[in-house]
């Protein structure tokens, strides 16, 4: 879905009432160079299975499998990404989706598998 007003308050107010197809799409991240290479492309949407690297932020460098996807806050989990609490127990960090690298595309899914075939048909013309 494209935003055809360039003002800000407008952009933020699309990003706070996309439906959720359309936060599907825009939580997507970098591939790292070896997959760009292989695949022809250079983002692709997150999922629970995909292994990312951390890029930014306090677990910067840190690699592991998402654990979940949240679209109402545009967040991921990752684990091995966690924090005590005061009480003693862990409770995992959310993680924006923009601060990874795609390090392995989990393509067990074959709609997905088809989803990243018609990109690279479509990169490649």
């Amino acid at each position: 879905m494209k935003i055809k007003s360039a003002q800000p308050r407008k952009k933020r107010k699309f990003l706070f009432t996309a439906p959720v197809h359309a936060r599907r799409k825009m939580m997507a991240a970098h591939l790292s160079k070896e997959l760009r290479t292989k695949y022809t492309t250079r983002s692709f949407p997150l999922r629970k299975g995909d292994e990312v690297e951390i890029m930014r932020g306090k677990f910067k460098g840190k690699r592991g499998k998402v654990t979940s996807v949240v679209y109402e806050n545009y967040r991921i989990y990752v684990e091995g990404v966690a924090r005590k609490r005061t009480a003693g127990t862990e409770a995992q960090v959310p993680i924006h989706p923009s601060k990874v690298r795609i390090f392995n595309l989990d393509l067990t899914d074959k709609k997905r598998l088809k989803s990243m075939e018609r990109r690279m048909k479509k990169e490649k013309k």
